[in-house]
């Protein structure tokens, strides 16, 4: 059994998707502000930064805005050979020196989302929290994002569900796989790539929409679009449910996630 990000990265697509990034809405939202050019630590780990800084700014307890972390710590004390060093007492070190937006809840930040592989794809992908240190170029674009997502949620909330899972939607195929956030009518992935929205990308919001249907939450019932924030090329994405044709639908439900 796989997460939804892994299964997605073993299928192959038809040329530009079963989501072509040309059926896309866009609108490029403004602010003045240019990124710095250069940043010192992975993609990854500032797109977990500015997505669970966001949610702590918005009001969202630390415990849940890095509930995935947390679980990555416990899941790395479970294998280490080390039991003089507790990652699951570091990560609530690192946790309780989140306090705001300031530049060392920021490294904080930073470094506590360095255990979110151990939970995700297994400890193999672990590198030493430690290593982690954002100078002071990614510190300021992981601030502007984090405001840039603020103002997003001000236009385009309220959030009415963040950070869920897939009870009673998961298969012999995908066993986990999270979520970002919910609106009224909208299911919204943030992605902080450079690049516009790639087949992989937009073909995991279908999955996550379809797995929404089919588990117990009702809230995706509601849902009529899907879209993509990225607050480093500040763009909104959008697509209408209902231009998605019934075929992809069937498609992607019995081929790619297994109903």
């Amino acid at each position: 059994m796989y997460s939804v990000t892994k299964r997605i990265s073993m299928i192959k697509q038809p040329r530009g998707g079963y989501i072509n990034k040309k059926e896309l809405n866009i609108i490029q939202l403004e602010d003045d502000i240019v990124l710095n050019e250069n940043e010192n630590i992975q993609a990854s780990l500032i797109g977990l930064a500015v997505d669970y800084m966001t949610r702590f700014a918005m009001s969202t307890t630390k415990e849940k805005a890095f509930s995935i972390s947390l679980k990555g710590a416990m899941a790395l004390d479970l294998f280490t050979l080390d039991k003089k060093q507790s990652a699951t007492k570091n990560a609530a070190k690192l946790l309780s020196n989140i306090k705001g937006l300031d530049k060392e809840s920021i490294i904080n930040a930073c470094k506590l989302v360095g255990y979110d592989v151990c939970f995700r794809a297994g400890i193999i992908g672990y590198k030493p929290v430690e290593e982690i240190n954002p100078d002071a170029d990614t510190i300021e674009n992981i601030l502007t994002m984090i405001n840039r997502s603020i103002s997003f949620w001000k236009e385009y909330g309220p959030i009415t569900k963040d950070g869920f899972t897939f009870e009673g939607g998961y298969t012999d195929i995908i066993s986990t796989g999270d979520g970002d956030y919910l609106t009224k009518d909208t299911l919204w992935d943030f992605k902080v790539s450079k690049d516009e929205p790639k087949p992989k990308y937009t073909l995991q919001l279908l999955v996550y929409y379809i797995m929404g249907v089919h588990s117990v939450y009702k809230e995706f019932n509601s849902i009529k679009k899907l879209g993509i924030y990225n607050p480093r090329l500040n763009k909104v994405y959008t697509l209408n449910i209902d231009s998605i044709s019934a075929e992809i639908i069937e498609t992607v439900s019995k081929d790619v996630i297994g109903y």
